[in-house]
């Protein structure tokens, strides 16, 4: 990009151009338009950006992703426990030290991207919002709270604008389910869901990847099993379990899927059922649904409806075995979704199934997404050059 510079300053007549067609790209960049978004960002000179819990599994996909994405980082501040401090973590070219998440590292960050625990979320998120940063949260801390938006930008991405420096990132299976959902909902209006989920375990952390992983040698060569990140056995072995369990029967995790959706979707009085299930696969989470409508439902328009929507792979040819697995899905953007068939027990009802890495769309991507939204549409503080 070529600027006039007078004395090695930015001249005022190029602030002023950038703020114009900033404005523009901002009013029409409604989609998903690569080109714009990366003009956009070219013209930036940069946010201050902060990972909070920068050594963990989803940390480790938000540097990665921040990077492959361009967007446009000023500097990169790495925070994590005290255990974590001092560490050097690495990506191509560049080298951070990891500082010990604290207030005082919140200082001067614009975004800070939270993968913690609720509970260092609720200690730290606040402070990093008082200190004028805008926080991008994927813990539950406050998913639920009526002042914080819970987006997905596919689905909701007008709800971000009323943010008060705290968006929530939804649950990783959530945003699976309502990435195929969704469109379908569009189309014939959802009225209630039953979805059962099939969960990797990098979903749990890096050490339930190693557990997995130890567990499979071990059985493969008839040596004793260590079992400790998960209650039973994971390798070889399905748990009907994920989170705490609740006085209702289902666990936090199941309850989710219905809180969350309600929320995201603006839809108050949907009725969710869901069985959430602990899988032996490393990585990118599988979805059951059946759902039901208040029209009656066209296989062939569903398919259209999925396909035409922003995020979503249709895979779905049974005739040559073609459907949406973990495994071509581990480290993609997009979420698949194939065998789409009409329910045999639901009135206007479609049956359906969906993959998508839950470390990127489900956690990550959805993060940084969310961030690309905020600086698009002109809701962030844009860092202006000196002039």
């Amino acid at each position: 990009m070529c600027w006039v510079r007078f004395s090695g300053k930015l001249c005022k007549f190029c602030v002023l151009f950038y703020k114009l067609i900033h404005g523009i790209l901002a009013c029409i960049l409604d989609g998903d338009y690569p080109f714009l978004r990366e003009f956009i960002f070219l013209m930036n000179n940069g946010y201050s950006i902060g990972i909070v819990g920068a050594t963990g599994a989803v940390g480790e996909e938000l540097i990665r992703l921040l990077h492959e994405r361009q967007f446009p980082i000023r500097e990169l501040t790495l925070l994590a426990s005290s255990r974590s401090k001092g560490k050097t973590i690495t990506y191509g070219d560049h080298s951070w030290l990891v500082d010990e998440a604290r207030p005082e590292a919140l200082d001067n960050l614009d975004i800070a991207l939270f993968s913690t625990s609720s509970l260092i979320t609720k200690e730290l998120a606040p402070e990093a919002a008082r200190r004028g940063c805008v926080v991008v949260d994927n813990s539950s801390a406050f998913r639920m709270d009526s002042e914080v938006p819970l987006v997905i930008p596919e689905i909701n991405s007008a709800a971000a604008a009323d943010h008060k420096g705290l968006i929530a990132n939804p649950n990783c299976s959530t945003i699976v389910a309502l990435m195929a959902l969704y469109p379908l909902h569009r189309e014939f209006g959802l009225k209630r869901f039953i979805a059962s989920t099939y969960q990797a375990v990098s979903g749990t952390g890096a050490a339930a990847i190693d557990e997995l992983d130890n567990q499979v040698k071990a059985l493969v060569n008839n040596q004793p099993l260590d079992i400790e990140v998960y209650p039973h056995q994971i390798a070889f072995n399905l748990l009907p379990h994920v989170d705490v369990f609740l006085e209702n029967g289902y666990t936090k995790e199941e309850m989710k899927m219905q809180n969350e959706g309600r929320k995201i979707m603006s839809l108050p009085d949907v009725k969710v059922s869901c069985t959430c299930v602990r899988v032996p696969v490393y990585r990118a989470h599988s979805i059951s649904i059946q759902a039901e409508f208040e029209k009656p439902v066209n296989v062939d328009l569903a398919k259209i409806a999925i396909d035409n929507f922003s995020g979503i792979e249709l895979c779905d040819d049974p005739e040559n075995l073609q459907y949406p697995m973990p495994i071509d899905f581990s480290g993609k953007e997009n979420c698949g979704v194939g065998r789409i068939r009409k329910d045999t027990a639901l009135d206007n009802g479609l049956s359906l199934w969906a993959c998508g890495d839950q470390l990127w769309k489900g956690a990550a991507l959805n993060a940084i997404q969310i961030a690309e939204l905020l600086h698009t549409r002109g809701w962030l503080g844009v860092q202006w050059p000196d002039f």
